[in-house]
């Protein structure tokens, strides 16, 4: 039998890839070319940047159920991170990536596979509802403390923030820095909070409204998603160069 596909998934893929292509082409004129845009320091483009970082975990998340090679994609979505702060110390030490989004999807990924285990006892609306709490409690674990806003805030021991694998996990050492920085706490548990929303999509027979809506453009794009976000850097730098350097 021919494996059913879920257009409207690869479409929104596809459709943050695009908003992703043009925040990052933005931040490279601020913080590279040294364009001034006072706007993109606004409460407006941090809730841009948020959507598409929010968008991304939670479809991989969601779509983690559907794949069999999950241990496969998972070493390569991670490998490719590693290329990537490779490339990146090496090339621009300046603006180095360290445990980006491809590291946290790809570690997400990886630990999911023996976790599905306990997943597969819980009712999906309460593993939903729980996950997303946690991400929401653990939102501030970088700076030092635990807890929703400032009501029951927990500040963590100082110990803990120690070194480059406690900022792998969320525990951010004072000398850590990095352009694009996810940690597994907290993002992990909106990862997870995407893999209960699919339980409860095919729960609820739901996952029929992802078959009928089709934008061919948005699929081709969304379905090349990895190879995308690894060429889109390098080319809208190239091309900014020209513009700016050469052009100009």
């Amino acid at each position: 039998m021919e494996k059913k596909r879920y257009y409207l998934l690869d479409s929104l893929r596809g459709l943050t890839l695009i908003s992703m292509i043009l925040y990052h082409g933005t931040w490279d004129l601020v913080y590279i070319f040294g364009i001034d845009l006072p706007w993109y320091q606004t409460r407006a483009a941090y809730i841009w940047q948020q959507s598409i970082c929010w968008t991304f975990i939670l479809l991989s998340g969601f779509c983690w159920s559907l794949s069999r090679y999950n241990l496969k994609r998972g070493l390569l979505v991670f490998g490719s991170s590693v290329l990537i702060s490779v490339v990146t110390c090496v090339a621009m030490p300046e603006n180095r990536v360290l445990f980006g989004v491809l590291s946290l999807i790809g570690s997400s990924m990886l630990l999911l596979i023996p976790l599905e285990h306990i997943f597969k006892k819980v009712k999906p609306g309460l593993g939903g509802i729980i996950s997303f709490l946690l991400f929401e409690a653990t939102r501030n674990i970088n700076e030092g403390y635990v807890g929703i806003g400032t009501w029951a805030k927990i500040d963590l021991p100082r110990e803990w923030y120690a070194n480059l694998f406690s900022s792998y996990l969320g525990f951010t050492s004072a000398d850590f820095w990095s352009t694009d920085y996810f940690s597994i706490f907290p993002w992990i548990f909106l990862y997870i909070t995407g893999y209960f929303l699919y339980q409860a999509a095919v729960k609820t027979k739901c996952m029929c409204w992802f078959t009928g809506i089709r934008f061919e453009i948005l699929e081709k794009i969304g379905r090349h998603s990895l190879i995308i976000y690894l060429l889109h850097q390098p080319l809208l730098y190239g091309m900014l160069y020209v513009i700016f350097e050469i052009i100009n």
